[in-house]
């Protein structure tokens, strides 16, 4: 059984900085992708981030050159670190990893981006 705990989240002011950590534990490995999805109030959830086992990144257009994601595979967890941020970063931000069997993914963490 795999389990995603999201941590990090919080309240900043516009143009500040926070960063996401998303520990795994459980039946998972170096390989298998791994991102974060968010879902603010109103809006379709979208996928802001993922990376490959090998490293490998996509970013959604709107936080490409401000949102950085990285994984340590010794520790299982991956980051976000988000710069730059703009009120409608503002949103419930989930891990997510990709198994076999289907996505699995945590009970999310707020961030909230004040004007």
């Amino acid at each position: 059984q795999v389990q995603l705990v999201e941590s990090g989240g919080g309240l900043v002011q516009a143009g500040g900085s926070l960063r996401l950590s998303c520990a795994a534990s459980g039946s998972i490995s170096r390989f298998n992708p791994m991102g974060w999805y968010r879902q603010a109030p109103g809006n379709q959830r979208e996928l802001v981030a993922s990376i490959t086992g090998r490293g490998v990144t996509n970013y959604a257009d709107s936080v490409k050159g401000r949102f950085t994601i990285s994984r340590d595979n010794a520790k299982n967890t991956i980051y976000l670190q988000m710069n730059s941020l703009k009120p409608e970063d503002t949103a419930v931000y989930y891990c997510n990893v990709w198994l076999v069997t289907g996505l699995i993914e945590g009970q999310g963490t707020q961030v909230t981006v004040s004007s």
